[in-house]
């Protein structure tokens, strides 16, 4: 059975996520960790549940989820895992924390290979399923797993909110498109992870999202 545990980082308040299961196995998504202290941070809830990380996978490369790509990659020899349509958001993120005057000492790797649509992620004994759901980035992916009932959603899908579509490749209709033909197909039980704020289900915002 598959677990997540986020974990809060820089200023952006962004949600970074470990998703493990009883073999020990884990993946993380969206190391934000921006500063020693939070990077001791996430090594520290790494090694207490004993996890080996096997995978790094960015949901979309906008600067707040892509700070701690390079002290991920150094740490445990992954490199990041994307969308091939986020490549050029990812190779911007330098130009991004000049123009916003954001610290950026460690600019990430590139990646070695692409996530597309419709793979399956495994590690250990657990499966997640590629969402393909632009719209707040130009090509913003989500993992779902199906066997535990859980959403890894990026800046999709938030607590009574939508990921905002103001960001270069950004497209309002392009993202309630996305929520409702790959997330509100979904079961009313499925825990949604987003990449900013508390946890919510596709049940709840399926009630009470305003923007859907």
């Amino acid at each position: 059975m598959a677990d997540v545990v986020g974990i809060t980082f820089n200023p952006f308040q962004e949600n970074t996520y470990i998703v493990y299961d009883e073999t020990g196995s884990c993946i993380i998504f969206d190391p934000g960790c921006s500063n020693k202290q939070e990077q001791k941070q996430l090594t520290q809830v790494i090694e207490e549940k004993k996890l080996t990380p096997v995978r790094l996978i960015n949901t979309h490369c906008h600067i707040d989820h892509v700070l701690g790509n390079r002290f991920v990659a150094d740490t445990y020899d992954l490199k990041p895992e994307i969308h091939e349509g986020e490549l050029s958001v990812l190779q911007s993120v330098s130009m991004v924390a000049d123009m916003y005057g954001i610290p950026y000492p460690e600019v990430s790797p590139l990646p070695e290979k692409f996530i597309a649509p419709g793979d399956i992620i495994s590690f250990g004994n657990t499966q997640l399923k590629v969402l393909f759901t632009p719209g707040h980035s130009p090509a913003s992916i989500s993992f779902y797993c199906e066997a535990d009932k859980f959403l890894i959603a990026g800046d999709v899908l938030f607590y009574g909110s939508i990921g905002r579509t103001d960001l270069p490749g950004g497209d309002h209709a392009t993202l309630i498109r996305s929520i409702q033909e790959q997330l509100m197909v979904l079961d009313d039980e499925v825990r949604v992870y987003p990449g900013h704020m508390q946890m919510t289900t596709i049940g709840f915002e399926r009630k009470n999202n305003p923007f859907l």
